[in-house]
């Protein structure tokens, strides 16, 4: 056999039930792995490899149990694991746990009923944070136990937790070397603000997952002009954000733009043009509204107006700064064409304000509620004054209307909260000098999918500087020391902090606690400019810093030089590209850019998102969201990672169990039912894996070697079928296909070839090779079957054990640990499968893969026909393509007679062609042309070769007939079957059968029909497969005569050792024996009764 070590020649395979349910063989192996220490030593099994493959985890957020968009990306990360495990290389099988920022503490605020900054401060902050990392070590543990049950070998006593002060420390010498480089600014700025959490959201925040469809009210106002001669006009203003009229200092034009200027109501009002009659039936102006000027915007610049809250004391500073700007950014597809303009509350307005000199006015508080100066405002929320505004402005005569807007707001990520815009000052990092080093990284990196480089680029090209900070509580204590002197310090490590403390260090050190708040905060340094003792900042960092830092944090950057060397950068990362092309992958690229101007990561494997079997959102709140555990109990896992690893990875995946349902019934059984088959027939045989002529090999071998499999050739003389040659010859195709496309990221790919393979083996090899099984003589011919599929299967078990690691394992273990010595006791202890490439036949593959296209368009010639399949035909006539075809037509003539029980194959090009043409006037074009000479045009075409016209119409040449000129879409071209023939079609090739039946060979079809339902009554009797029968069969004279012909092939087919044909059955004998009656066509039956011989 050409195995190494012994082999258990006695040791008949464990039966296997065909009646599967994989959810309990799934938690029988995890037992047996956990019992039998299987993931540590899969770990474990290339530590004195050379070749070493890095992977980095993006983690997982430790602040809710897993859903099955988690398993998805999950699946991947261990999949290729395994694939590279197998290849013999040695890898780093770390987790990753995000454990502090915003999205901990909200939920954490949500379980002890906190509405506010103040509860958590009212509570304490170091008693909160606590909370947070209690929840996340509460979670991270529920999250290891279910990647368990994912199948997913990680180290997990050895994950890296974000929290951790490793993680922390080695951002602060991030943003040292930031700072040393001058890139670390204090910046004033109109921050997206969340009123809820009480902090501001980046750039990266907002782009990424921060908008939703909300409905406000919305009003149109008019801000009265003041200047000298256009007393009495009006600016038409329009706002989605009426909270932020008590902050407007100017108004906005586009220069370019007209502008009409419209009397209505007994009132005139400027606004664009273009949108007249938008506004009319927005009902805005009345239908008597009338253009009676235009101006350009330009015209418009500089004009002074009446503010809508020029009382407040808020708006002191501004009112003489309240006029008409020039904007090119102003639109006019929607609104009025002219913006209010609150450089307080909005981005783009504060920056057009600081272009025009303007004060901004900053009306809220870090909770959203108004400060003083804002009158009845004052103390209000932002979100709860609208109605108060329209009264007011209604009061004042300047609101002409308020309609209901639907768009795309921004609202907070975590709580859902609609944000408001704040004048804040936070901590940047300038991206300026950093970013031509990130594009370098980014252009440097294969992304997967390709369109993931684009993407990259684009957003570092619009990206703005980095926002580092949140005024939050649990998270990265950012090392920043602002002293009042203007001076400010950046902290690069513990040691550093230790070295400059001036008062309470020995307090944090002693208490043995993490760099986070309150602790942290209890440590003073030195101002290096002036001396004077400084706090830290309270700030804390953007969460993304947390998660960027990990190649350097998790791999010894600071702690050990030489080892992270090793391992960086990382052969891969991977995570869904939706959000992570502006967060995670993001904050890798920045950080490797700025410590070692190095990419982060040679390959970078995304994937899209999950929606429901619908295509919509999953949300908890729409009650469509799947948790792992409960698809875990009801689908499986393997059906669930056979699910994700078939999918194209750049499109959404609509997940759900009917989806799950299909990947069972169309995959997973399949492999199942041949799997039991073999079993099955091996054992009732006698055939163990020490009779197997062909030689396996699971190990290791040495680079540039050859294992005994690989150099194993096909002898001559050992019973090898063409069917044998042509599996093996697709096997070895396959693993060397699917560790192509492994190897270069393309899983798609490499799961549909082995559904293909899985396809061929079941329809194809199996049913083909029945009888080799089946009978009762053990010959080489049957050794050969039993070799060939056993192979298949042991092969099959290597290749999918990266992908469905549960079934993979079973069959494993069951066709060759528990019977081969030699052999390690799990499939994922045993190497990638190599390809003989000596079995690799093309001419064999090439002439089966036609004979399973042509034998499937014989199926469905004679499904039109609705001819028995057991019903034999005289003939099928196949009409190929390809040259080559037309002679291999030859080679597998007989293996199409068996396929489609006919008599004869015939290749069409012998009788010109399989379709005729039939040439039809095409009236719609015709008609209105030729009128009442449709009737000749009609002779004509049927008076003329069908063939020239179609060859003519095809190529697009003037068709001459009978004394008219057609155009070539003039006349209509059908393909029509031969009278008497059956006809499929299928990309070029098609196949027919002959439909006439004669009285021989509905004889023999009678006779087939028989054997089906004898065979049946088998089953339904409850004999084996091979226990032998005796049979009576009572019929009339006629079919008795016919059947005679085929006594002896009834016979052999159901094991039968007495036929007596037209017998006549006592009603004792139908008491006794197992009887079925087959009506056939002529409405005469045939009765059989059978019994054990």
């Amino acid at each position: 056999m050409g195995t190494q070590g012994k082999i258990h020649v006695a040791s008949h395979f464990d039966s296997v039930d065909p009646k599967v349910d994989f959810v309990a063989n799934e938690e029988a192996i995890l037992k047996w792995w956990e019992d039998n220490d299987i993931p540590a030593r899969y770990r474990a099994l290339n530590d004195d490899k050379e070749k070493k493959f890095s992977f980095i985890d993006g983690p997982i957020t430790a602040n809710n149990a897993m859903g099955v968009h988690h398993a998805w990306g999950r699946t991947y990360k261990d999949l290729f694991l395994r694939f590279r495990n197998m290849q013999g290389y040695k890898q780093r099988f770390q987790n990753g746990f995000d454990g502090q920022g915003l999205w901990i503490e909200v939920e954490v605020e949500k379980e002890m009923g906190f509405k506010s900054k103040r509860d958590i401060e009212a509570f304490g902050v170091g008693k909160f944070v606590e909370e947070c990392r209690k929840r996340v070590d509460r979670f991270a543990a529920r999250i290891t136990e279910q990647s368990k049950r994912l199948g997913y070998f990680m180290d997990w006593d050895n994950s890296y937790h974000t929290k951790s002060d490793e993680n922390n420390y080695t951002i602060w010498h991030f943003l040292k070397t930031c700072a040393d480089k001058g890139w670390i600014y204090k910046g004033r700025d109109v921050m997206p603000w969340c009123p809820r959490c009480g902090t501001g959201l980046s750039q990266h925040e907002i782009v990424t997952e921060g908008y939703q469809d909300i409905t406000h009210e919305s009003p149109y106002l008019k801000f009265p002009l003041i200047d000298q001669g256009h007393e009495g006009e009006n600016l038409l203003v329009w706002t989605t954000t009426p909270w932020t009229l008590a902050a407007n200092v100017a108004a906005a034009v586009n220069p370019e733009y007209t502008y009409a200027k419209v009397e209505d109501r007994g009132e005139i009002l400027y606004f664009s043009k273009s949108l007249v009659e938008s506004l009319k039936r927005d009902h805005v102006l009345t239908d008597e509204a009338k253009v009676i000027g235009e101006v350009k915007g330009s015209e418009l610049v500089g004009l002074k107006y009446r503010g809508p809250f020029d009382e407040l004391p808020a708006q002191a500073e501004t009112i003489d700064q309240h006029r008409v700007l020039a904007w090119d950014e102003v639109g006019e597809d929607e609104g009025t064409g002219i913006v209010h303009t609150a450089p307080g509350a909005g981005a783009e307005d504060f920056k057009l304000g600081k272009e025009n000199g303007l004060t901004p006015i900053a009306p809220l508080d870090q909770n959203g509620i108004y400060l003083e100066g804002f009158g009845e405002f004052t103390g209000k929320s932002a979100a709860d004054v609208k109605d108060m505004v329209f009264a007011s402005l209604k009061e004042k005569g300047l609101l002409v209307r308020v309609n209901k807007y639907t768009h795309r707001y921004p609202v907070c990520w975590r709580c859902g909260t609609e944000l408001v815009f704040r004048l804040v000052d936070e901590w940047f990092i300038n991206m300026d000098e950093i970013r031509p080093k990130m594009e370098k990284a980014t252009n440097e990196m294969n992304w997967y999918p390709e369109f993931g480089k684009a993407r990259e680029l684009d957003w570092l090209k619009n990206m703005q500087d980095w926002m580092i900070s949140k005024k939050r509580y649990y998270g990265l204590a950012l090392p920043i020391y602002a002293c009042d002197c203007g001076h400010f310090d950046v902290i690069g490590s513990q040691e550093e902090l230790k070295e400059r403390a001036v008062e309470g260090w020995a307090e944090f050190e002693a208490s043995g606690a993490s760099p986070h708040r309150p602790w942290i905060d209890g440590v003073k340094i030195a101002c290096s400019e002036c001396g004077e003792p400084v706090d830290r900042i309270q700030d804390v960092g953007n969460a993304w810093l947390d998660a960027g830092i990990v190649p350097f944090s998790t791999i010894g950057y600071k702690s050990d030089p030489e080892y992270w060397k090793e391992w960086f950068p990382a052969d891969w990362i991977s995570e869904s590209f939706p959000g992570q092309f502006r967060n995670w992958f993001y904050s890798l690229i920045v950080m490797a850019a700025v410590l070692e101007d190095s990419l982060p990561a040679r390959n970078v494997f995304a994937y899209a998102l999950m929606r429901d079997e619908n295509g919509d959102e999953m949300h908890k709140s729409k009650g469509n969201a799947i948790w792992f555990e409960e698809a875990a109990d009801k689908m499986g896992v393997d059906v669930m990672r056979w699910t994700y690893s078939r999918h194209n990875p750049a499109s959404n995946l609509n997940f759900g169990y009917k989806t799950g349902d299909e990947v069972r019934r169309q995959f997973m059984i399949p492999l199942w039912n041949i799997y039991s088959f073999f079993t099955t027939y091996a054992n009732l045989d006698g055939w163990t894996p020490g009779d197997c002529s062909i030689p396996v090999s699971f190990g290791f071998d040495a680079e540039g070697t050859k294992n005994a499999y690989e150099s194993w050739t096909m002898p001559k003389g050992e019973g090898f079928s063409e069917l044998d040659r042509w599996i093996l010859s697709e096997l070895n195709q396959l693993i060397a296909k699917m560790t192509d496309n492994l190897e270069n990221w393309q899983l798609p790919y490499a799961a549909s070839e082995v559904e293909q393979f899985v396809e061929d083996l079941s329809n194809w090899y199996v049913r083909r090779s029945r009888r080799r099984f089946w009978k009762t003589e053990g010959d080489k011919d049957k050794n050969a079957a039993y070799s060939t599929l056993y192979t298949c299967l042991t092969t099959l078990s290597r290749l999918l054990a990266p992908f469905t690691p549960f079934v993979a394992d079973i069959m494993f273990r069951n066709l060759v640990a528990d019977r081969i010595d030699s052999a390690p006791d799990s499939v994922h202890l045993t190497s990638w499968p190599k390809s003989n490439e000596s079995l690799i036949d093309e001419d064999v593959m090439n002439e089966t893969r036609l004979a399973i296209r042509l034998a499937s368009l014989g199926r469905s010639a004679r499904a039109q026909s609705r001819l028995k399949v057991r019903q034999p035909l005289a003939e099928f006539i196949a009409e190929v393509r390809h040259d080559w075809e037309h002679f291999a037509l030859a080679k597998i003539e007989n293996v199409l007679k068996e396929e489609l029980n006919v008599k004869a194959v015939r290749d069409a090009s012998a009788m010109g062609g399989l379709l005729g043409f039939e040439i039809k006037p095409n009236l719609r074009i015709l008609g209105p042309k030729y009128g009442k000479q449709i009737g000749e045009i009609r002779n004509a075409l049927q008076a003329t070769d069908a063939n020239e016209i179609a060859r003519a119409s095809e190529a697009g040449e003037i068709i001459s007939i009978g004394g008219f000129e057609l155009e070539s879409d003039e006349v209509l071209v059908e393909r029509i079957a031969l009278e008497n023939y059956a006809v499929a079609t299928d990309a070029g090739y098609a196949g027919a059968v002959f439909t006439v039946v004669s009285d021989e060979l509905k004889a023999e079809g009678t006779a087939r029909e028989v054997v089906r339902m004898i065979q049946n009554l088998r089953k339904t009797s409850g004999l084996e497969i091979s226990d032998r029968i005796n049979l009576w069969m009572s019929c009339s004279d006629d079919v008795t005569g016919a059947l005679m012909t085929y006594s002896d092939y009834i016979a052999a087919e159901t094991l039968a050792e007495n036929i007596d044909l037209g017998a006549v059955l006592s009603d004792d004998a139908l008491g006794i024996a197992a009887t079925e009656t087959l009506i056939l066509d002529d409405d005469s039956t045939i009765t059989v009764a059978l019994e054990k011989a």
